[in-house]
């Protein structure tokens, strides 16, 4: 047995073709008015033209989530990027729609997020680090509203705003624990008033979610100046277009708005676009990317980022409630290795055969499932085969998702591509063609505290819901200035269905803990943090970053 490739090595060794061909497959014309080229391999879709496309019927949207993460891996971006191959593979036409990358995590602890193997979107190491430059334009616009805010100030504060009652932090896309919690406009009257401050991460901005929920670039102006910023001393909201900030902000995203597209590994067409976290945030790529893949192809296979207790349910109850998507089908990747760690395996000992652990871990797979059908969806599994899977831990699953009436798929896409999910993809055409009862876990009108009990005790198995009185206030606050309708998006580890990351398999009864609650008014939803999660995450103790380098020949090392 020869040598095993690394990602980064099968993306090098990739037959590329030009954009153009690969818009040729979506009969994308090739002119200038619809779409940019950014070098050979990528391209921008023009605003314009996807205005060309709104009478076209949709295709068919698949969802694809996992189980809870385990540092075995579970592998849904890879899964999206096969099941497109896959689909492509059955002669169907099929785009995937993913979400790009953060710095952040590509220099911390988990690496690029291209998919793996023979299953991957490509150019590999463009899109894993500057790509089109969109986070870029997103982090600029915010600090833009950031320093407009702080020069209102400093020219006299017309608007009276409260220094103490300032909402809007700063971002960057790195992850810094030092910058957390800061101190501004130090150095006397020249350099304006001092006060707290901090930054998140880029991915946590309400302008990412903003980005990623606009039907256009109307609807991305209208919802950047409805920002909440700050408040007066009386507790009177501040506005982003109190400070007329919404113009010069979208200007900036002008270009950023427009779909990427490039390539799988298998030419297959991607569109890969915006990036919130499913931790801290909504977790899914743009609306306008899932909805120009829908007018472009037949099927448009879409991830949710993290477990599908985060990701799915804010895919489900957020993303599709503010732009009308209709799922079709849900994808629960789930590995063997990751199911024997819930099951109480270390991760050193995952290559032994143990059917007792990994039936002790079905009942995490168990719970997704059960979720996911509290929407009305169907729902299929894709158990990620690993070299060490034995054939009776494979049996193990299959047998389990019978007993539960669910289809289960053997996928070996990062070994054999499209060819390894074949046989899936044809059990994913096979449910699209029925109909579903999609619904929401929530109705609009309940008061936001029982939407989060809904989602505490329906999605997470939770006793109860603990939030002081000043968050409850808060809450109470939000519904009376008009907001109550609004979804809930909670921020908690992505570890466990509870907020205490070691609780593996599917605990039940625990207590979800609010630390916080803040109004998103732009992206309209409430962000409710719970136990010790952080909108600006820490790096490792040993980070990505200490491997990644350029070597002699000038190619990039350590990113995957």
């Amino acid at each position: 047995m020869g040598k095993i490739k690394s990602d980064i090595e099968i993306a090098r060794e990739a037959k590329m073709k030009p954009i153009q061909e690969v818009l040729n497959m979506l009969n994308v014309p090739d002119k200038a008015e619809v779409y940019s080229p950014i070098g050979r391999y990528i391209a921008k879709i023009k605003t314009e033209y996807l205005d060309t496309l709104k009478n076209k019927k949709d295709g068919k949207l698949i969802l694809v989530t996992a189980i809870t993460p385990t540092p075995a891996g579970e592998g849904k971006t890879t899964t999206s990027v096969g099941l497109n191959d896959g689909l492509n593979k059955i002669g169907k036409k099929s785009i995937v729609c993913l979400r790009e990358p953060s710095l952040g995590p590509s220099f911390g602890m988990k690496g690029g997020a291209a998919g793996g193997g023979y299953a991957q979107v490509v150019p590999m190491e463009q899109i894993n680090l500057h790509f089109t430059g969109d986070f870029h334009a997103i982090t600029s616009a915010h600090n833009l509203l950031s320093a407009l805010i702080d020069n209102h100030i400093y020219w006299g504060n017309k608007l009276n705003i409260d220094v103490r009652r300032i909402v809007w932090k700063r971002v960057m896309d790195m992850n810094d624990r030092s910058l957390r919690s800061i101190v501004v406009d130090l150095g006397g009257v020249a350099n304006g008033y001092p006060r707290q401050d901090g930054f998140d991460i880029t991915v946590a901005s309400e302008i990412m979610a903003i980005f990623c929920l606009s039907n256009d670039l109307k609807d991305l102006e209208n919802r950047i100046g409805n920002i909440t910023v700050a408040y007066t001393r009386d507790k009177k909201p501040i506005y982003a277009k109190d400070l007329n900030a919404q113009g010069p902000m979208t200007v900036l995203l002008k270009d950023a708005i427009r779909p990427n597209v490039t390539q799988t590994l298998e030419n297959n067409p991607a569109i890969i676009h915006g990036g919130p976290f499913a931790n801290i945030a909504h977790g899914c790529n743009s609306v306008i990317a899932t909805k120009t893949g829908l007018k472009l192809a037949d099927y448009v296979v879409t991830e949710a980022g993290f477990g599908a207790d985060l990701g799915a349910e804010k895919f489900l109850d957020i993303k599709c409630r503010k732009s009308n998507l209709n799922p079709d089908c849900v994808v629960i990747v789930a590995t063997i290795r990751a199911l024997k760690m819930h099951g109480g395996v270390a991760k050193d000992a995952l290559k032994s055969e143990n059917v007792e652990a990994l039936n002790k871990g079905l009942v995490n797979l168990e719970r997704h499932i059960d979720n996911i059908r509290k929407f009305g969806l169907p729902v299929v599994v894709a158990v990620n085969h690993f070299i060490t899977d034995t054939d009776k831990e494979v049996n193990a699953v299959i047998n389990f998702c019978k007993t539960l009436d669910v289809k289960s798929s053997i996928c070996k896409h990062w070994s054999d591509g499209g060819e390894g999910t074949k046989d899936l993809a044809k059990i994913v055409v096979d449910i699209c063609s029925n109909k579903n009862n999609f619904k929401f876990l929530y109705e609009d009108k309940l008061p936001l505290f029982k939407k989060i009990e809904t989602i505490a005790k329906e999605i997470y198995h939770a006793s109860e819901v603990v939030a002081d009185t000043k968050t409850r206030e808060h809450l109470k606050d939000f519904e009376s200035k008009g907001y109550g309708n609004l979804p809930i998006c909670i921020a908690k580890t992505q570890y466990s269905f509870s907020t205490d990351p070691s609780l593996k398999g599917a605990p039940s009864g625990h207590v979800l803990p609010i630390r916080e609650v803040r109004l998103s008014s732009g992206a309209e939803f409430i962000v409710v943090v719970c136990g010790a999660i952080m909108t600006m995450p820490g790096l490792p103790r040993v980070p990505a970053a200490d491997s990644i380098k350029l070597n002699k020949k000038g190619e990039i090392e350590g990113l995957f």
